[in-house]
Parts: structure tokens; C-alpha cells; sequence
């Protein structure tokens, strides 16, 4: 027995036969529209001025580099993170001698200074 399977796509704007998918990203969403030729060309003559004007940017693959934190977006330096501990004694909150602080405790320095 022979089994074929058969993939199509339709146009996601007019529902005539689309080419394939094209993807496009816009405020850090992707999106995906299943398009013919003719409107992939409209939608590529449309954003032209735009990507000429623009800096491609490689995708995120989740690795963290240098960047620092992955949870916050910003490192403490050392004198700051040993303040914050000398703080937290003082209140009574728990705080190891080294690693990450909590970020409760982190907001609780913040909001009092």
C-alpha cells in the first residue's frame, strides 16, 4: 500500500495557493502568515524602507553571555551585595555569606534606602 500525503498552504490574506510560510518578528513577537508570491512580495516592498534602515540582530538561543543575571538584567558589585548583607542582619533576614542575594531581600535594601 502506497500512502501520499499531500501539504498545502493557502494564503492567509486573499486564500489563493500560498508558496509557504514566512516569518517575521516585530517588538520581540514572531510571527508566521502562509502567503503566495505576489503578497510576500507586497509584504517585503511594504517593510523595504524599514529593513534597509535596520541592523539584523542575532537570535536569542537562551545562553546568557555576558549580559549578567538572566533574572534581573543587572549585577550588584561586591561593596554593594556586602551593604546589603550587613543590612539584612541588622533586620534579621536571612542572608547567606556568599552567592546570589534573594530578591526579596534585594527590594526590601531598595525600598528602605
Amino acid at each position: 500500500m502506497v500512502k501520499r500525503i499531500v501539504e498545502s498552504f493557502i494564503d492567509d490574506i486573499d486564500g489563493s495557493d500560498a508558496d509557504g510560510t514566512t516569518t517575521f518578528a516585530l517588538d520581540g513577537t514572531t510571527y508566521e502568515i502562509d502567503l503566495s508570491g505576489q503578497n510576500r512580495e507586497k509584504l517585503e516592498k511594504a517593510l523595504a524602507v524599514f529593513i534597509t534602515k535596520a541592523r539584523p540582530v542575532r537570535a536569542d538561543r537562551g545562553v546568557r553571555g555576558r549580559r549578567g543575571p538572566a533574572t534581573t538584567g543587572r549585577a550588584i558589585s561586591r561593596e554593594k551585595s556586602t551593604e546589603i548583607r550587613r543590612w539584612a542582619r541588622e533586620q534579621g533576614l536571612p542572608v547567606s555569606e556568599r552567592g546570589r542575594i534573594a530578591a526579596s531581600v534585594v527590594k526590601q535594601y531598595e525600598d528602605a534606602h
